[in-house]
C-alpha cells in the first residue's frame, strides 16, 4: 500500500471520527420542548410552514389539536406538507394559505384575508426566511431581497395583525432569529443595501429580527401579547442549497456531522409556542429552549427605536394602518 493511500484512509477515518464527535456533541446539547400542552381550540399561523423547522412545528402543533395555517410562498409544496401533516395527526385543521413575505402586497392580502376569516389567533411564527449566497435581488417594492423576506415582511405582518392578536390575548409572537446576528453591523444608515452582498445580508436580517423583537416586546407590554426571539441551531435544512460547489463540499461534512435535524431545530419553536413555563414572559431570546443573552447592541433601545421608525418607512406603513 502506497504512502499516499495511507494517509488517505488516516485522513478519511479522522474526518468519520471527528462527523461522529460533532453528532454526539450536538445530540447530548439538544434542547427538547418537553411541555405535553394541549392546543386544542387554539389558532396558530406559521409562516415558511412548507418545510424545514416551519414543517417540523406545524406538525407539532397540529398533533397538539391546533388549527394551523401554514403562511408559505411555494403552494405546490405547501399543500404536500400540508397532506403529509394531515394524514401524520389527523388533524384536519390544517389549512394552507399563499404569503409571500419579499411582496409587500401579498403580505397585506394575507393579512386582509386573515382579518376577513379568522376569528382568533393564539400564535403568530414568524419561521420564514431566505438566503442567498451571491447575486443582488430586488423586490418589486425597491427592497433588498434578503431583508425584504426575512424582516420587512415579517414587520408588516405584524403591525397588520396585531389587532386580532390583541383580542386574542393572551397570545404569542415567536421570531426565529439567528445566532449569525453576532457576525453582523445593523447599518441603520442603510437598511436598505440592494447592492450589497447577499450571504452577509442574511446575517444582517437575523439581527434586525432580535432588535425588533426587544422593541416589539417593549411596545406591547401590558397588551397580554408577548414576544420571544429563538436561535434554532444550525439545521441541515434546504437553506443551504444556495450555496455553490466547491464551497458546498467542506460544508456538507460541517452539516451532517453537527448540524441539527429539523425536528430537533424546530424545538426552541415549538417550546415557545406552547409552553406554559414562558406563560407571561416577554422580550427574551432563547437557545435550546432555555434563555440565553443578547449582545450589548441588540439590546440597544435607541437602535431599536430608529430600525422600527426606519422600517415603517420601508415597509410603507400608511395612516390608517394598524400602529403599535
Amino acid at each position: 500500500m502506497s504512502w499516499l493511500l495511507q494517509c488517505g484512509l488516516v485522513l478519511g477515518a479522522v474526518l468519520l471520527s471527528l462527523v461522529a464527535a460533532l453528532r454526539l456533541f450536538a445530540y447530548f446539547t439538544l434542547g427538547i420542548c418537553r411541555s405535553t400542552a394541549s392546543m386544542k381550540g387554539r389558532t396558530v399561523i406559521i409562516t415558511g410552514a412548507n418545510s424545514g423547522i416551519g414543517k417540523e412545528t406545524a406538525h407539532d402543533l397540529a398533533r397538539r389539536g391546533a388549527k394551523v395555517i401554514m403562511a408559505c410562498r411555494n403552494l405546490e409544496t405547501a399543500h404536500k406538507a400540508r397532506d403529509e401533516i394531515v394524514q401524520s395527526t389527523g388533524n384536519q385543521e390544517v389549512v394552507v394559505m399563499k404569503l409571500d413575505l419579499s411582496s409587500l402586497k401579498s403580505v397585506r392580502d394575507f393579512a386582509d384575508d386573515i382579518n376577513n376569516t379568522v376569528t382568533k389567533l393564539d400564535v403568530l411564527v414568524h419561521n420564514a426566511g431566505t438566503a442567498h449566497m451571491f447575486g443582488s435581488k430586488t423586490t418589486e417594492d425597491g427592497l433588498e431581497m434578503t431583508m425584504a423576506t426575512n424582516h420587512f415582511g415579517p414587520f408588516l405582518l405584524t403591525h397588520l395583525l396585531i389587532g386580532l392578536l390583541k383580542r386574542s390575548a393572551p397570545s404569542r409572537i415567536v421570531i426565529v432569529g439567528s445566532e449569525l446576528y453576532r457576525l453582523a453591523y445593523l447599518n441603520l444608515n442603510n437598511l436598505n443595501p440592494v447592492d450589497g452582498f447577499p450571504a452577509y445580508l442574511y446575517y444582517v436580517s437575523k439581527y434586525a429580527n432580535i432588535v425588533f423583537a426587544q422593541e416589539l416586546a417593549r411596545r406591547l407590554e401590558g397588551s397580554g401579547v408577548t414576544v420571544n426571539c429563538l436561535h434554532p441551531g444550525m439545521i441541515d435544512s434546504g437553506i443551504w442549497r444556495n450555496v455553490p460547489f466547491p464551497l458546498n463540499l467542506p460544508l456538507k461534512i460541517l452539516i451532517k456531522g453537527f448540524f441539527k435535524s429539523p425536528a430537533e431545530g424546530a424545538q426552541t419553536t415549538i417550546y415557545l409556542s406552547v409552553s406554559e413555563d414562558v406563560e407571561g414572559i416577554s422580550g427574551k431570546y432563547f437557545i435550546d429552549c432555555k434563555e440565553y443573552f443578547l449582545s450589548h447592541g441588540a439590546k440597544d433601545p435607541a437602535t431599536a427605536k430608529k430600525l422600527w421608525e426606519l422600517s415603517e418607512t420601508f415597509v410603507g406603513l400608511k395612516l390608517n394602518d394598524p400602529h403599535i
